[in-house]
This record gives structure tokens, sequence and C-alpha cells, in this order.
């Protein structure tokens, strides 16, 4: 089996939150059309991939993650021609397309679940999970109860109005919890995959796949989860071999070895990549108190227990995740860059982190995001109404923006030399120029303290990775003696075969 489709090699993914990013219509929401009209910028910048957060019809209790139909585009952003129209635009740029996949649950209103919420059996009763009585206990899950004519509680996967579908149980503990091979589940995984031919034969490139980890209940070593995946992954093997899956999950010796091709490292979970970005004390801040080092030897350890079949992607950040910059500001921004652009994997920037956009502090929720709120506000253009936004007027806006004189914006940063932004188009084609700085291979470790220093080979290429983000100077043993400086941030390091000593608040990426 192949690892991946050669083309995630050198992917840079570039993540849109969809009601965030532009409205073409003036209604205060994004739309495809406008995800269109910026292609260009996001090419310019380097990247060459797209993911889009859920853009199907739903009641958007959960900001879409609550699908009501899966087969059609949801009218406020558009129609299934415009998603036509946005795969075109994008394989004419040369850029791939992923969208949201959200298998484990629907809508309560999604049809499917109406009609299992209904007293005489039909074709969808096991196509969610229920007791087979209101009164009795649930497994401890959890469920929603006193809901419909149906005797019997529906479990539900996330928010309450977010009934789960029935994929078996791994461990049969109940009358009501149906075995992975039943009819039931066996329905749900037969329409998952027409769900995916359907988007793929539109032309999409692959999905990014919500609670990966999820659908099989009672699984506590993901084996059920894992043979589900593995069958999905087989499908894509035979009828799409250029298509790519990558998990929310943050355990790649389950998701990968589980058939998906790539993992996110996540803000929690196993990973310890809080401690990088949004700690107390994270390890990119200037005043050198994080660690890095649980990190990397989590990283080092998950891809030798997937053997290496895959890939472990790094986030800027997410539409679940605290801004990157509601910890780290200034320099700090770029050297935290430097470290996802220069690591394997097939790195994700988060719309807005290419400018530093910043958590919006202090307002209500919006579709179910409560906290993820402050990271979701509309992208700043520019300096013209609503930062280029939307021509609404600003009550309408989907969630209130920036209001901060000195807010960031794409055209002011496109425009200065200096800019997060342009930093960061600066280390993109230093990736994209290096193959040992693309996906493949692992990083060896020289030190995971302050600095961090990492090696990166392909073939005879070998390159090393410097950075220091504290403000203080700071060495380690290094035995490498750089022949070609590629990249340099801040101050000049100095590594004689013994020492390498580097300034504060510096990076160092040099051939040897």
């Amino acid at each position: 089996m192949k690892k991946y489709p050669d083309w995630l090699k050198t992917a840079v993914f570039y993540e849109i939150y969809p009601q965030s990013f532009m409205d073409t219509n003036g209604d205060g929401i994004g739309d495809l059309q406008g995800i269109i009209a910026k292609l260009d910028y996001i090419k310019e910048l380097g990247c060459n991939a797209l993911w889009l957060n859920p853009c199907f019809v739903s009641p958007f209790g959960d900001a879409g993650y609550d699908v009501e139909d899966y087969y059609r585009v949801a009218p406020r952003y558009g129609t299934n021609e415009d998603m036509k129209q946005l795969i075109a635009a994008c394989h004419e740029r040369g850029m791939h397309l992923f969208l949201d996949l959200v298998p484990c649950h629907t809508a309560v209103t999604h049809p499917w679940f109406v009609a299992s919420s209904k007293h005489e059996r039909n074709q969808y009763t096991d196509r969610f999970i229920w007791t087979d009585c209101i009164w009795h206990d649930t497994d401890g899950l959890n469920a929603l109860r006193g809901y419909s004519e149906r005797d019997g509680s529906a479990i539900v996967s996330f928010f309450s109005h977010q009934p789960a579908l029935n994929y078996g149980f791994y461990e049969v503990r109940r009358p009501w919890e149906q075995p992975a091979d039943a009819e039931g589940p066996r329905e749900t995984v037969k329409e998952l995959k027409n769900i995916m031919r359907f988007w793929l034969d539109m032309g999409i490139d692959g999905y990014r796949v919500d609670m990966a980890a999820c659908p099989v209940k009672n699984d506590p070593e993901h084996k059920g989860t894992m043979a589900l995946w593995t069958e999905i992954r087989e499908m894509l093997d035979t009828e799409y071999p250029e298509a790519a899956m990558i998990a929310e999950w943050d355990q790649p010796e389950h998701s990968i070895t589980g058939g998906f091709h790539m993992d996110f490292t996540l803000n929690g979970g196993l990973s310890n990549y809080t401690d990088l970005f949004r700690a107390e004390h994270p390890y990119f801040s200037a005043e050198g108190k994080g660690n890095a080092a649980a990190f990397m030897k989590r990283y080092l350890e998950a891809s030798e227990l997937s053997g290496n079949k895959g890939l472990i992607c790094l986030i800027s950040g997410n539409h679940d995740t605290d801004r990157l910059a509601r910890r780290l500001h200034g320099d700090e921004l770029k050297i935290a860059f430097a470290f996802l652009l220069t690591m394997p994997g097939a790195p994700f920037i988060y719309y807005g982190d290419e400018i530093g956009m910043r958590y919006i502090e202090g307002i209500a929720s919006v579709e179910g995001g409560y906290g993820r709120t402050g990271s979701r506000s509309p992208m700043q253009w520019d300096h013209s109404k609503n930062a280029g936004f939307s021509t609404a007027d600003e009550s309408r806006l989907y969630i209130r923006q920036d209001d901060a004189a000195d807010r960031p914006d794409a055209a002011s940063q496109m425009a200065d030399p200096n800019s997060l932004r342009n930093e960061i188009k600066r280390l993109i084609a230093l990736r994209m120029a290096h193959p040992a700085l693309q996906a493949d291979g692992l990083p060896e470790m020289i030190n995971s303290g302050y600095p961090l220093v990492y090696v990166r080979k392909n073939g005879d290429e070998r390159i090393l990775v410097a950075i220091n983000p504290s403000a203080q100077t700071n060495e380690c043993d290094c035995a490498i003696v750089p022949a070609g400086e590629l990249y340099r941030f801040g101050g000049q390091a100095v590594c004689d075969g013994k020492k390498l000593v580097i300034p504060g608040q510096s990076v160092l990426v040099a051939a040897f």
C-alpha cells in the first residue's frame, strides 16, 4: 500500500472557515464565490491546498458540523454549481481541495433522523443508535431523551442536537447495541462511501475527517474504528488513488495504522502541542520558560508507532483553537512559523494566522462556538469597510471583527517586506525549494531545549535547523559545521563543530 499520494510531499494547506473568509453578496456571511475570488491571494502566499470547514445544508447549531444534507451546499454559501467552479478554479491554479467530512453524527433535522425517530420501523430505524426503552441506561453514552414518539433514547455524538450515526459497537454489552457487521451499521458505512464518492466524483482531492476516532462505540483500543477506516482507505486506493484523508484524531499509531494518510497534531490530547504555542509559558515565547521536549518526544514516538506509514501534520491553529496571536506576538509569531514550515508532514495554516489575526475576547457564542468563537472572526483584508470582508452593515456580520485601530490586514502586510505574511511566504518558498524540508522523513534531534535544533534529510541533501525563540542567547552541543546558509532570521548563529551558539529570537537554516 502506497503511504500517500505524491502531491502531499509538497502540500502546504490553508484552512478556510467559509462563513468568515469573503462575502460577495453582502449578507455578512462568507461564500464560495468569495473563496474563488481570493484563490490568487492564497497561491501568492505559497499554499497549494485548501481545507474548507463544512459547507453543507445545516441548521447551523454547530457551525455546519450538524449536517442536514450531505449532498448539497448550504444556500448561504452558494450552490453545488459554485462548488464545481471552486474545484475547477483550484485545479487551474495547481491547487488541491479538501472538504470536511462529518461521519459521526447529523443534525436532528436530517431526514434520516426524522425517519429514525418514528415508531414504525423503516429503512432508517437503525441508521442511528437508540436504546430499547427511554427509561433504560445508556451504557455511559450521552443521549437525547424524550424527543420523539419512538420509545428509546438517541445516543448523541457531540452536542445534544447531534444524534450519532450507527456504525455499531466493538464490545456489545446491551441488547440495543448492534455489532459493526449488523445490517444497520453496514447501511451507514454504505451511505458514507456514497457521500464520499459524490464529492470525489465532482473533483475534490480528499477529506479532513471530523472526530475520526469516534464512529464505532465501546471501542477502547479503536480496533473497530481502525477496521472501518481501513475499509474506507481500500475504497480510495481502488477508486480514487490520488485522493487523501486526514484524521482529527491526534493518535497517529491508530489513525495512520488504520488507513489515514495523515493525522493532525492538535491543541491537546497526547501530543503536548499546547506546550509550544498556547501554554501559560509557550515554548515560542521570548521569555524562554517553555518546554518543547515533551512534544518532540511524543512526535517521534508516534511516528515510530505508526510505522512511518503516513504524515503527522502540524497546524498554526484551527476553528477549535485559540488564535496563535493570543499568546505570541511580533517576532515570536515569525519564529513559530519557522518551526511549522521546516518540520515534516503537510503544514496547515488557519486563515488569518498568516497576518497575525487576534483572538476576539469577550464576545457571545455564535453557532455553537462558545469559547472558540473568538478565533472565527471575519478575515481582515484591507482598511476599507468591514476590513474588506463584506459590504453588509457591521451589525449583520457573521461574527464581530477586531475593532482595534491597529488590527492587521492582508493588504498592508503584502506591501510590507518585513511583515509576518511576507516572512511566511519566504519560509514556504524555502520549503518548496528543498526536498529535505518537505513532508518525508523524521527530524533528527540534536537539542530540544533552547535552542531547538534538528536535522532534515532527503537523499544527499542535509539541512540543519536551529531555532531560538528565547530573547537570550543560547547554545548547545552540535558537531555540525554549516556549509551554506539557506535562511536566517534575527542574529547570526555560530557553529564550530563543537558548539552551536545562536542569538535571542533567531533562526538558522543551513545546508551541511
